[in-house]
């Protein structure tokens, strides 16, 4: 599904126009990134938990070369899905 299909489908379930859809979807998504870059957990009941987790920095190597390079220590987005999500799902 893509954005604009998603801004259709809010719309049509809200009884919404598309484009107060798109501004709730946009505004949606702009707070979802918003607590994440701030590190912050966003747990959506039904849907699943967001979260950011620290990578470490570990040792790899270049495919192409071989050679060993460093991999920098990171941050990463997690996502766990709910319960109800994963029955929804799958069947």
């Amino acid at each position: 599904m893509t954005k604009a299909e998603l801004v259709a489908k809010v719309a049509a379930e809200a009884g919404t126009t598309k484009a107060q859809a798109e501004r709730c979807v946009n505004a949606f998504v702009e707070a979802l990134v918003e607590a994440l870059a701030k590190g912050e957990r966003i747990a959506l009941p039904g849907l699943g938990v967001f979260n950011v987790k620290e990578r470490a920095a570990r040792k790899g190597r270049n495919p192409r070369t071989g050679e060993e390079i460093t991999i920098p220590a990171r941050k990463v987005v997690t996502f766990h899905a709910a319960k109800a999500l994963k029955e929804k799902v799958n069947g």
